[in-house]
């Protein structure tokens, strides 16, 4: 008995569900008084762009464009960096973790996959220090977690 009311309910479900894409098909032919549409980031870019990718927490936006560059900006458009990248790279993706972006090149047929690290400056002004002042290296130890 159960299976009976299980295939029934199967069978209701599908119904509807075929029921309810016939009717957002009737209704994709005027569906532009239905879709509302809000801008939420838009900035010029300096040249024309390819590709783009955000990374997966959103912080970070990469867009390939046709002067052979990966334009790092952040979410509110402000430039990061500049990645050079060869002739013929056509498309990028992001790893999963956004560790890596990876690189199609249609001229020479590769695939490559792309590390990029980024460096930050501290400013460690006034903060105590041992050795030379202006050394090239700073090693920055906070102790004042909680």
């Amino acid at each position: 008995m159960m299976y009976k009311q299980c295939i029934a309910a199967c069978a209701i479900l599908m119904l509807s569900f075929s029921t309810s894409s016939a009717l957002a098909a009737a209704d994709a032919k005027d569906s532009s008084s239905k879709v509302q549409m809000q801008v939420g980031k838009s900035w010029k870019l300096p040249s024309k762009p390819l590709d783009v990718v955000y990374s997966l927490d959103n912080k970070k936006v990469f867009i390939l464009t046709d002067q052979e560059q990966i334009l790092i900006y952040t979410a509110a458009g402000a430039l990061l960096g500049k990645v050079k990248v060869a002739k013929g790279v056509s498309a990028i993706d992001i790893a999963p973790r956004g560790e890596k972006l990876y690189l199609i090149n249609q001229v020479d047929n590769t695939f490559t996959d792309l590390s990029l690290d980024y460096v930050v400056t501290i400013n460690t002004k006034g903060s105590p220090f041992l050795g030379k002042e202006n050394a090239p290296v700073t090693i920055a130890v906070f102790t004042d977690f909680e």
